[in-house]
């Protein structure tokens, strides 16, 4: 057994980052200013993005979207229900309804094929979400908002640095991205949005901050106008630059991540081959690029002679971290609740839900660290 305790995620900080952040608590500006408009055109540039806005967190960026989109009550959002709840308890307190697609049973992604059936006269939003790393096939998702002329928003939260047709996530049109301190980039707390809708992008930069006419930094004036304007209500969702200058020195790491967390993923898979109670996701066979966030496995519960549950504990008593990623959103108690009807209608969905386990992968591991993962699931499962 292992002597130390591994998580299943831990965030990469340099001594560079360290006094980066440092500097600017001394510098008498730590709240949003020159680093958070600096993290803003680095990470829209890297992307490709036509432009971005650093928010609190992701789930800011959701509220906010909708929001500016107007979608309230009566209104429809279509995503899947294999998912974080942020999404799904931003669309109910809006007072929109989550209507929730299924999933490809091996991917954990939905598709057009699963979307379309769920699109009825009151869809105003799609919101598919490329999940643990992988880019969901977009392509088809467009073509079919296209034809119907419904928004399309992606919810990049896993997916910073993937890539679809060569084409990196948050290019083509509406992403959101999450900074959170196990995703593979952090700032501690904090997200992005970004878009090539230069109209949007002010709405969400106005309503992040108050309502104000002009943003929490103004990079003319080197602050903000005493003078400034609501015009309209707003919120209090800014990203500070003492988070911001973290992003932008994790950013630059970002590509150097994946590469880490491609090679571990790799050696999962292969050490893991032979475990027939154990399958990893599939890597979705059109051109992306995975940037492995998560490294997701199900277990075959009648296989294993243990549920998932049993499994994770035991793995945990031998020092072995890992995560659920995640619960459906339907299956959580105030959705049971409130919308009883979605239950069993979602197959792929609450397959994955009953079985999905995240292990530990994070750029700091060793392929020493994975060794003793897949040596410790054998254990526990008596291979």
């Amino acid at each position: 057994m292992r002597a130390t305790f591994l998580p299943f995620s831990q965030p990469s900080i340099s001594e560079e980052e360290i006094d980066a952040v440092t500097q600017v608590l001394r510098s008498g500006w730590i709240t949003t200013g020159a680093k958070a408009a600096a993290f803003e055109d680095s990470f829209s540039r890297y992307c490709g993005a036509g432009g971005g806005v650093a928010l609190c967190s992701a789930t800011a960026g959701m509220h906010l979207l909708l929001e500016a989109l107007g979608i309230g009550l009566g209104d429809e959002v279509i995503t899947p229900s294999m998912t974080w709840v942020s999404t799904v308890n931003m669309i109910v307190l809006r007072g929109a309804t989550p209507v929730f697609a299924d999933i490809d049973r091996h991917t954990l992604m939905a598709t057009a094929e699963h979307i379309e059936p769920c699109i009825t006269e009151r869809t105003r939003l799609i919101v598919p979400v490329h999940f643990a790393g992988a880019a969901a096939d977009m392509d088809p998702i467009r073509r079919l908002c296209t034809e119907k002329s419904i928004t399309l928003a992606e919810d990049g939260a896993h997916a910073a640095g993937a890539e679809y047709k060569k084409t990196k996530i948050g290019a083509s049109g509406t992403a959101i991205f999450s900074f959170h301190p196990i995703k593979n980039m952090t700032t501690g707390e904090g997200g992005m949005f970004c878009s090539n809708d230069p109209a949007l992008l002010n709405t969400i930069r106005r309503l992040k901050f108050h309502g104000l006419g002009v943003d929490a930094y103004d990079r003319n004036s080197q602050g903000r106008s005493p003078q400034a304007e609501v015009l309209e209500p707003g919120f209090k969702y800014n990203l500070t630059d003492m988070a911001a200058v973290l992003g932008l020195g994790q950013l630059q790491r970002l590509d150097g991540f994946i590469a880490r967390r491609t090679a571990l993923a790799a050696r999962y898979h292969e050490l893991l081959a032979g475990v027939d109670e154990i399958s990893p996701l599939a890597v979705p066979s059109y051109d992306m690029r995975h940037a492995w966030h998560l490294f997701i496995v199900r277990l075959d519960a009648e296989r294993a002679g243990m549920s998932r549950n049993t499994f994770m504990a035991e793995l945990k008593k031998r020092n072995i971290g890992t995560g659920i990623h995640f619960l459906a959103a339907h299956s959580q108690k105030y959705y049971r609740a409130t919308m009883q009807h979605v239950q069993g209608t979602l197959p792929n969905t609450e397959w994955n839900s009953e079985r999905i386990c995240s292990l530990p992968l994070f750029p700091a591991m060793t392929e020493e660290d994975v060794d003793d993962v897949v040596e410790t699931i054998k254990e526990v499962l008596k291979k």
